[in-house]
């Protein structure tokens, strides 16, 4: 059986193995062995020889097509210049079987200027669906004044809100991207992400690979869908342009089949677009940085988790602890799992949140002593009895709550009846959830004060988890980091800096309060309690 000094480091020997094995791997992903110059299997660029092209996007409801029957053209850019990059809106029919509920495909063709696509033979194309089916997000109205939005909301989207079906939603963006580097692949050891996305032709004794047509699904966000409904004849939509490198076009390859992948599990449209904000949303170089900062963030997660279990498992008595602390966590954490609920976050976000919560309910079941016996079928509930220490840090526990009340209940009530009056909910449960949260998120570092002044009446912090402290605050300051790299509100990220002027004062406390021998450590013992050993006889 491994000490959990063992443990501790073969899961950080893990971790390591597995951060040099990710970066092996995007090394391999954005760097691509070019072809020797002398050898025979070299596939070269035809963009090489600056070709005459245009670009056609039309738009069908049929999943494949032959000719130019039942297809209507949106964009037509002639003297299409591949180095260029460009963005225009345009306005594209909807057809009546999109309208109930169908599917609408675009078709992007690459071929040489003056020639219509199903005639060239050194085409290339890509087709992407410009609908996708999500359920329609319910409508929110003010409780006091039954309102609802500015925009009325015909009879056939309420109906559609009511049945809770998914619906056809529209893709308003469409990005394209062409491969522009002049780069010679070697036929013999093509990458197979690349190579279902090109197309050789035999120009003379050498191959060439014609050019590489990509769409960014990444960019396909969330909240950049429109609902079709019935009356919805034209919608617009943007085809945004830009080139793209071999290394950036692999890697976006790879991150694309990370996502479908994830839905093929079950993930939803939206559960799929948390992780495309990521990204989307933030810059490559910050990308890379994330990647490093979110796999420490991880580790210390674990340790934190690892500890803070072992801690409240050997945990034999609250004598210093704060429980009116540990039942402020749990309640705290069990609205904002609520909360993700209502508002149907992710299943990354959720999941976390969902465990979090279940640990937090054991610890207050530890923190009160609740013990259960069954009477038949019906459990009888009852509660550990408390000693004098316990007894006298409930005392200053209870004075610490006192105060704090009187600045707290105020502040989340006024909350509450302001966000009632001037902001719209779907129903009065998502209100109150609204308004937990928004007390939790705005003033529950206060609840961690009351810790602070038990600390201060015993004059003594070794009660404390000191090692799950610890990887706390690591975590909370890779929070900071990401506060600035990942947009979120700006309450989320205030509430990243406020943790932090709290453990600094815990860290204030452990050099104000030194260890003493005699106080009780964390697992409610002392090392004057330790047996000492007997004399050695000879």
């Amino acid at each position: 059986m491994l000490n959990r000094s063992s443990f501790t480091t073969l899961v950080v020997g893990v971790f390591i193995v597995y951060v040099v094995h990710t970066c092996w791997v995007m090394y391999g992903i954005v760097y691509t062995k070019p072809c020797e110059s002398h050898s025979d299997n070299c596939i070269k660029p035809y963009l090489s020889k600056r070709p005459k092209l245009q670009l056609s996007v039309y738009t069908t409801t049929r999943t494949s097509i032959s000719a130019e029957n039942n297809v209507d053209l949106v964009l037509n850019v002639d003297n299409f210049d591949v180095e260029s990059r460009f963005e225009r809106t345009v306005n594209v029919t909807v057809p009546k079987k999109t309208r109930n509920n169908g599917t609408l495909y675009a078709y992007i063709f690459l071929h040489h200027s003056g020639v219509l696509p199903w005639h060239d033979g050194k085409q290339v194309h890509i087709v992407s669906p410009l609908t996708t089916y999500m359920i329609p997000k319910p409508e929110e109205i003010n409780l006091i004044t039954g309102e609802t939005g500015t925009q009325q909301i015909d009879t056939e989207k309420k109906e559609s809100n009511a049945l809770d079906e998914p619906v056809s939603h529209w893709r308003s963006r469409l990005t394209l991207n062409v491969m522009v580097e002049d780069f010679i692949f070697d036929g013999s050891s093509l990458p197979a992400d690349v190579h279902r996305y090109m197309k050789m032709i035999q120009l003379g004794k050498s191959v060439h690979y014609l050019p590489i047509l990509f769409i960014d699904q990444l960019s396909n966000r969330v909240k950049d869908l429109m609902m079709i409904n019935r009356s919805t004849t034209e919608l617009p939509l943007t085809v945004s342009y830009d080139k793209i490198s071999l290394g950036k076009l692999r890697f976006w390859i790879h991150m694309q089949d990370a996502v479908y992948s994830l839905q093929q599990f079950g993930f939803s449209e939206k559960d799929a677009d948390e992780v495309k904000g990521i990204f989307v949303d933030t810059n490559l170089y910050f990308l890379a940085l994330t990647f490093f900062v979110a796999a420490f963030h991880l580790l210390f997660d674990f340790l934190a988790f690892k500890n803070d279990i072992s801690f409240w498992k050997k945990k034999k008595n609250m004598v210093g602890m704060s429980t009116k602390a540990v039942l402020w966590r749990c309640f705290s954490t069990v609205v904002i799992f609520l909360f993700l609920l209502d508002e149907q976050t992710s299943l990354l976000v959720l999941i976390p949140a969902g465990i979090g919560a279940v640990i937090e309910v054991w610890k207050v079941k530890k923190a009160l002593k609740i013990t259960f016996q069954w009477r038949g079928l019906t459990p009888i509930i009852k509660f550990g009895t408390c000693s004098e220490s316990e007894k006298k840090t409930e005392e200053y526990d209870t004075q610490a709550m006192k105060y704090l009340s009187y600045l707290l209940y105020p502040l989340c009530v006024g909350g509450a009846v302001y966000s009632l009056l001037n902001i719209r909910y779907k129903s009065w449960y998502s209100w109150l959830i609204n308004s937990f949260v928004n007390g939790v998120y705005a003033f529950g570092f206060l609840f961690m004060l009351p810790q602070l002044f038990v600390n201060y009446k015993m004059k003594s912090v070794a009660h404390l988890p000191w090692k799950a402290f610890t990887y706390k605050a690591f975590n909370t300051f890779i929070d900071d980091i990401f506060a600035f790299i990942i947009t979120m509100p700006t309450s989320h990220r205030l509430a990243c800096f406020r943790d932090d002027v709290v453990f600094l004062i815990y860290l204030y406390q452990r050099w104000l309060y030194p260890v003493d021998k005699t106080r009780v450590n964390e697992y409610g013992e002392s090392y004057e309690e330790k047996p000492k050993r007997k004399p050695h006889i000879n």
